[in-house]
């Protein structure tokens, strides 16, 4: 199976009617994703493509039975979208955006997870999920990724969400789902959210993670890792020779203190039982080694 999306689920796209809303949405819709409207409170009644424009996104799933949305609103408005597809009862919301503030994601993060639990958040500032063959929602080339299974990727980088499904597909190694959770401080779905729906998926047998600098998550993941995942993993953990203080693109990705390294990272994970490439392609090659003995 795949995890929070398959060919079932139908998307509507925020922000359709913009330059990367149109060019996405139509990318998406023609890989086999079901984009079934956009929104735009001054643009009813138009289309783009042949994919219908509503008002709002609760008009757009009255009309559609939508249960997924994906943002490509400018930062200053996200938060106004992400709580509007909540309102309208859209079960996953996909926030491309980067640059939001971290106020809003704070705020709208505790306000989905208070008032909305029914609504997973993915994002911002992420390249969306893939489940290969199936559904493509966000920014993902679906030609680098290749379907059936076995392994499920969860990556925190962009870049390194494309070379893990490119490496895998290299090497004949097909994926369940991959998802990009973004590397900013309040994410909407973290590495536990995936590795607990990997874990639990049957047709995931093995997993691969990418972390990077800056904050705990990939010690809180090694910590869920030891205590609650029975399949094998392989991971890579970029910034290895970054400099205290740096910060690798992401608002999330800055060491400081001496907390949040690699190497503790790396040390962290290697003591869940995890495999840890020194670099992306070596990552790759311990998962094909995974690969060849399940």
């Amino acid at each position: 199976m795949s995890i929070f999306v398959d060919e079932n689920t139908k998307v509507i796209y925020q922000g359709l009617t913009g330059s990367q809303g149109s060019y996405y949405g139509k990318l998406n819709r023609d890989y086999g994703t079901q984009v079934v409207a956009g929104t735009h409170p001054t643009k009813a009644g138009s289309d783009v493509d042949g994919i219908p424009v509503y008002a709002s996104v609760a008009e757009a799933k009255a009309a559609t039975g939508a249960t997924a949305s994906c943002i490509f609103i400018p930062a200053p408005g996200v938060q106004g979208a992400v709580l509007e597809a909540a309102e309208a009862g859209i079960e996953f919301i996909v926030s491309i955006t980067e640059g939001v503030p971290a106020h809003d994601e704070a705020y709208f993060y505790n306000k989905l997870k208070r008032d909305f639990p029914q609504t997973r958040l993915l994002g911002p500032n992420c390249p969306g999920i893939i489940s290969p063959g199936k559904c493509n929602i966000g920014i993902t080339a679906g030609h680098i990724a290749k379907a059936g299974g076995p392994v499920g990727i969860v990556s925190r980088s962009g870049t390194l969400t494309y070379q893990a499904l490119y490496e895998l597909k290299q090497k004949g190694i097909g994926v369940t789902t991959c998802v990009g959770i973004g590397g900013d401080p309040v994410p909407g779905t973290s590495f536990i959210d995936c590795l607990r729906a990997f874990e639990a998926d049957p047709e995931t047998k093995a997993v691969m993670m990418i972390g990077e600098i800056g904050g705990s998550a990939e010690e809180e993941a090694a910590d869920f890792i030891k205590n609650h995942m029975s399949k094998p993993m392989s991971a890579y953990i970029a910034g290895v020779t970054a400099p205290a203080g740096k910060k690798m693109g992401h608002a999330g990705a800055i060491v400081s203190g001496g907390k949040g390294t690699a190497k503790a990272k790396m040390e962290a994970l290697e003591d869940a039982g995890v495999k840890v490439g020194n670099n992306p392609t070596e990552a790759g090659e311990l998962m094909a080694e995974i690969v060849a003995a399940l």
